[in-house]
């Protein structure tokens, strides 16, 4: 595959005022009606003022000719080249690509909505130019396909289980990593530097927003109540021991057992608990 090179053009302060010098020399032959020199001035006019160009900055121009690749003018100034070249002007400024959010699929089959956003430049003009059609329109649908790819790769959320998994929702920097080497795998034909590219907006769809809010609710709800209960019966068990440890009082199991429940019942429950006082003996 050929590979860019750096094409070295001529400064073009001077050969604009060989062209204008040429241009006046021309109107006085012909006013002197010297026209064999007047028609070969017109020719050398149209050799030097059409191959004058500017590059600006961070901008390069692609240099053709006849079909054949000679090489990028990257310098930024005044150039002139032989006008028979075909020039295609190519930015070398950082862009940015935000993406209006897409429905896709998650790995559990959940339809979700997400976006990204893109930092991008081109970094090889002969890819660019020459490898792919149209490398801005390349550089949209890649990422389209990038993120679909990666939105399949995880689950939005893991509600199933307490076990760790990676997520789109709480993966963070390694899920924009994975998303940035995806695209810049993809880019590279296209001779494009991504710079940085990450998720931007993500959520559920609209058809299921709702059932899942409410999902999220009871797993929240199951997983307090997981860490209640776990709490709970670690002091019931510290209690008990305290009581045996101390000779505080000796409980008989139908005792252990009656003040395990209350304990329970009281460390567990939703509301604040009424006391019961008991004036008689324990047996009442």
């Amino acid at each position: 595959m050929k590979e860019e090179n750096i094409f070295k053009a001529s400064s073009g302060y001077l050969l604009l005022l060989i062209g204008l010098l040429v241009s006046v020399a021309m109107v006085f032959a012909f006013m002197n009606e010297i026209y064999w020199l007047g028609a070969v001035l017109i020719v050398l006019t149209f050799l030097i003022l059409p191959g004058l160009m500017v590059v600006n900055p961070n901008e390069s121009m692609v240099m053709v000719l006849f079909g054949a690749y000679r090489g990028t003018v990257k310098s930024n100034g005044f150039w002139w080249t032989v006008p028979f070249y075909v020039r295609k002007k190519i930015s070398l400024r950082a862009r940015n690509f935000d993406s209006e959010p897409i429905k896709v699929n998650d790995k559990n089959g959940n339809p979700i909505k997400i976006g990204l956003v893109l930092v991008w430049k081109v970094e090889n003009t002969y890819k660019a130019a020459f490898d792919v059609d149209n490398y801005e329109h390349f550089v949209l649908v890649q990422s389209d396909a990038a993120l679909r790819k990666l939105a399949g790769l995880y689950p939005y959320d893991n509600w199933e289980s307490h076990e760790q998994e990676m997520t789109l929702r709480s993966g963070g920097e390694e899920v924009n990593e994975e998303l940035e080497r995806e695209i810049r795998e993809r880019l590279m034909i296209a001779g494009i530097n991504v710079i940085e590219a990450r998720i931007n907006y993500i959520a559920y769809s609209e058809e299921i927003a709702g059932a899942m809010l409410r999902r999220q609710q009871a797993a929240a709800v199951v997983a307090a109540r997981f860490k209640i209960v776990e709490g709970a019966v670690s002091m019931v068990e510290m209690a008990l021991e305290q009581l045996s440890e101390k000779k505080i009082i000796d409980l008989d199991e139908e005792k252990k057992a009656a003040m395990v429940s209350n304990l329970m019942v009281v460390l567990c429950g939703d509301k604040d608990p009424n006391p019961i006082i008991n004036t008689g003996t324990l047996q009442h």
